[in-house]
């Protein structure tokens, strides 16, 4: 198992990251090291105060204080160190000193004690939740000593894990607001990219962000100039050509309907036909590139149209296999769509006598098969097949009529929409043509 199998898939995840993680480990490092010594330090400290004075309050009563060395303890024990003093008299330290839940405070004001106070004394830091009672062992009594918690218990380990929670947390709402600002140039910049993949306009991209991200939106932008005039040149090339070629063809027709009908007449009839042909897939090829403007389209009711009209036309065996679950409606060129989808049905029709429709939603993709059971293409020829102007032998070539355009100019649909066009075997002995379109 690698690490990157656990780090954030998504830009903003990973730049947090790099910001959190190092903070955290930051964080712990003060609060195992600063903190530990911080608390050990002050601790020690304190404990050895409260035990000090405690220490000195009773250093020369003796073991049997008169009720004059009392008062003397009580009023001395409030005045300068604040305790509150009782002494109850012909009392004995009974109940056993508690030491298995001690606490690290607790454990060094013990330690303490036993080194300064040499009474025999009594540890109670349970009984009140704001007091601490000593209890010191006399001849004619007990003692007691009261202590508020906080000369042990320091507040400031409470105010150091405030600062250190608060910190990350001021630290976390800032990284976060910055790295939304640097992240979204960036979310803008592919999701442009993503729409020229698909065949759609981004009109809403603007350069922002960074400098580096600026040159990419720049790169990107001149990117997409230089293949939307790429596109534009070719598809006015082929028309051009296409239109041109019809003025000598039309001229060469009528002088033929002028002279005598021999067999060099039909023949040249013929090939003009052909021409015509041909010429009429360029243009088809070319309008394939059109500047079409993009709608939200339900490919089920275009598909169900398509295939109720080649089955009445052609009184073509077609069938279009229920949709097992609901297709949203996404953006596609109609009419280009609907020239792709009747590409791959007319040649169903040439060369099969049966063809069966699936559409399926697979993620944020639909997949269409067009299954025929036709003779196929062989798999080395598969490739040939989707490129333009190439015509494949046998079965498929131009004595029934094809150009070896009808597959180029789907294939090309399919990739100015972002999807896939992919030949294969079908079930049903012939062709297998799938498309993927990205919703």
């Amino acid at each position: 198992m690698q690490l990157r199998e656990f780090l954030p898939k998504t830009l903003f995840g990973r730049m947090l990251s790099i910001i959190l993680v190092p903070m955290i480990f930051v964080q712990i490092i003060t609060v195992f090291i600063f903190y530990e010594r911080h608390w050990d330090t002050v601790t020690r400290h304190m404990a050895q105060n409260l035990a000090g004075e405690i220490a000195l309050l009773v250093s020369d009563v003796g073991s049997h204080p008169n009720k004059l060395t009392i008062d003397d303890i009580v009023a001395n024990g409030w005045q300068y160190f604040s305790f509150p003093i009782h002494f109850q008299k012909d009392t004995v330290l009974t109940t056993p000193d508690i030491v298995a839940t001690a606490t690290y405070a607790e454990s060094m004001l013990r330690r303490e004690l036993k080194r300064q106070v040499k009474q025999p004394w009594r540890l109670d830091t349970t009984s009140d939740p704001n007091l601490i009672f000593v209890d010191l062992q006399m001849d004619n009594g007990v003692l007691r000593i009261y202590a508020s918690r906080k000369r042990i218990f320091s507040s400031t380990s409470w105010t150091f894990i405030g600062w250190t929670v608060g910190s990350s947390i001021i630290l976390f709402s800032m990284a976060l607001l910055f790295l939304r600002g640097q992240v979204r140039p960036i979310h803008r910049l592919a999701n442009a990219a993503r729409q020229l993949g698909l065949g759609r306009t981004a009109p809403d991209y603007r350069l922002e962000g960074a400098r580096e991200v600026r040159l990419a939106g720049r790169a990107f932008q001149a990117m997409r100039y230089r293949i939307m005039r790429q596109l534009n040149e070719r598809t006015e090339m082929l028309a051009g050509v296409s239109h041109d070629l019809r003025t000598p063809l039309t001229r060469i027709r009528l002088q033929l309907a002028l002279m005598k009908e021999s067999p060099d007449s039909r023949a040249i009839s013929n090939d003009i036909s052909e021409m015509e042909e041909m010429i009429d897939g360029y243009i088809a090829f070319a309008a394939g590139e059109g500047d079409e403007a993009p709608q939200d389209i339900a490919i089920e009711l275009v598909l169900k149209r398509l295939v109720t009209q080649a089955h009445k036309s052609h009184k073509f065996d077609i069938i279009l296999s229920p949709v097992k679950e609901e297709i949203p409606a996404f953006p596609m060129r109609r009419n280009a769509i609907q020239r792709a989808f009747s590409n791959i049905i007319s040649n169903a029709i040439r060369y099969s006598s049966k063809t069966i429709v699936h559409i399926q939603k697979r993620n944020d993709e639909v997949i269409i098969t067009f299954d025929d059971n036709g003779s196929g293409i062989p798999e080395e020829r598969r490739a040939d097949a989707i490129r333009p102007f190439i015509r494949l032998e046998k079965s498929r070539n131009r004595r029934t009529g094809g150009t070896g355009l009808g597959l180029s100019i789907t294939s090309d649909i399919v990739l100015s929409h972002g999807g896939e066009l992919t030949l294969g075997e079908s079930p049903l002995g012939g062709l297998r043509v799938s498309i993927k379109l990205p919703i």
